[in-house]
């Protein structure tokens, strides 16, 4: 006798093998995994709205196609989830698999399957979930530093501009030059270019030119053989040789010597230098990535740079603006780090209550970018709520609040802002929720609970 099926495949089978409404329905359309159900021709059955906003096709087009011409997803020429579940009656869980939605994006997911079946227990067809990762995905990359444009945060013009241009930079191979203030995420933008670029698969090397003096900052980069100075008990490879085929990011490279200068142009100029205590010289090909707070220019004017060096550095040149002259990028970036701080920390927080965002909106964050995460990451010490209030930040950034008036804004002005944008990107993409998260700067995901939170379904 045929096992019968638990209840919960039950419920979902009368609602759907049958054809019948049950409020499984209901549930089904309003959760954040994607769910579909696949006949035994393999001819997708139900799919609900977060299938719908992962793959771009509607359930109008999706019902009664063949699922693999829908999913379009890696697994489906070789370990098809449903071909596993019919075969041996394994189900599969957490599956991990990419993708290709409606305008040819790869989304990388996770997907488990279980078989549907008759109160008899036939099997007549199978149930697929799947989740959409990219969030995670994206935290990896913080994690592991390998950052791409997907991971910055704006929706400034100028950032914008810099979002069109950075794929083109990237192919390009030339030298650039990024500026900016303390904080304002050089480094993100210097690896966002080298994964975008043909050297992604080599190395990125990174030094704060800043940290270190002209002595040590030389052995860094050049690297030196055993016995080369007191000390040196071993051979060392540079900085210059470990970024070789790859990319090297000089940060604060506006603190160095004219002398270290020099030394750098020769390099940048011949691909070759020679070790501390080598008789020979050694060649490279990195492409280099430099960043500065200052600005060069006025440096080169005022004697405290070289010119020469400068035009080597100054191809291409990003300008990044400080957090306080793109207000309209904090909110976006406030819910950008409590959905990191939540994943990492494993907590709950939804908001910053109206009065701490009247206070972002005002407050100078000297540290820009830099800043604000490191404000939210505190607040999460002592926010135990779903809120963070006041009293959670900084005590210095609320004593800058004690002399400096918030005027609070409206109960939900901000909130009613949101859902208008929010309104109005969709109307302008006839509901397209793909290309309207591209526009308003967030993840298809935080559309999705965007729409659910202002009713604009």
């Amino acid at each position: 006798m045929a096992k019968k099926p638990d209840h919960n495949v039950t419920i979902l089978r009368c609602g759907i093998a049958e054809g019948q409404f049950h409020p499984c329905c209901t549930i089904l359309e309003n959760i954040s995994e994607g769910v579909i159900t696949i006949d035994l021709d393999k001819k997708i059955t139900f799919f609900n709205k977060a299938a719908e906003i992962l793959t771009g096709f509607t359930a109008d087009d999706a019902i009664g196609q063949y699922c693999f011409d829908i999913f379009r997803a890696n697994t489906c020429t070789e370990r098809c989830p449903m071909d596993t579940v019919l075969k041996g009656g394994e189900q599969p869980r957490d599956i991990p698999a990419f993708i290709i939605n409606k305008q040819g994006d790869q989304i990388p997911i996770s997907v488990s399957s279980c078989p549907l079946r008759t109160d008899d227990g036939d099997i007549i067809g199978v149930i697929e979930i799947f989740r959409d990762l990219s969030e995670l995905e994206r935290l990896r990359r913080q994690v592991a530093r390998t950052y791409t444009p997907e991971d910055i945060v704006g929706r400034h013009p100028k950032m914008r501009e810099i979002f069109a241009f950075l794929p083109d930079i990237a192919e390009s191979d030339s030298p650039v030059l990024i500026e900016g203030p303390t904080g304002s995420g050089k480094e993100l933008f210097a690896r966002a270019i080298h994964n975008l670029s043909s050297r992604r698969n080599g190395p990125f090397v990174a030094i704060n030119c800043g940290a270190l003096p002209d002595t040590l900052l030389e052995s860094e980069l050049f690297g030196y053989t055993k016995g080369a100075f007191t000390g040196a008990t071993r051979d060392k490879p540079g900085r210059f040789l470990l970024a070789d085929k790859g990319t090297l990011f000089l940060d604060e490279i506006c603190n160095t010597s004219l002398a270290f200068q020099a030394d750098l142009l020769r390099v940048l100029e011949e691909g070759e230098f020679t070790p501390l205590g080598h008789t020979k010289s050694l060649k490279t090909d990195f492409r280099v990535v430099a960043a500065t707070n200052h600005e060069l220019k006025k440096m080169v004017k005022e004697g405290t740079f070289r010119e020469d060096l400068y035009y080597r550095l100054n191809v291409v040149k990003i300008s990044l603006p400080p957090l306080k002259d793109r207000k309209e990028d904090i909110p976006l970036l406030v819910e950008h780090f409590i959905h990191k701080y939540n994943l990492l920390k494993g907590r709950a927080i939804r908001s910053v209550s109206p009065e701490v965002m009247a206070l972002f909106l005002i407050y100078p964050f000297p540290g820009n970018i830099r800043e604000l995460e490191n404000i939210i990451e505190y607040s999460y010490i002592l926010c135990k709520g779903p809120v963070i209030q006041m009293e959670h930040l900084p005590s210095d950034v609320r004593e800058w609040a004690s002399t400096h008036p918030v005027t609070q804004a409206p109960k939900g002005s901000l909130a009613i802002e949101e859902a208008s944008k929010i309104q109005k990107a969709l109307e302008k993409h006839k509901g397209n929720r793909i290309a309207t998260a591209r526009e308003l700067g967030i993840s298809r995901t935080t559309l999705w609970r965007k729409i659910k939170k202002y009713g604009l379904d």
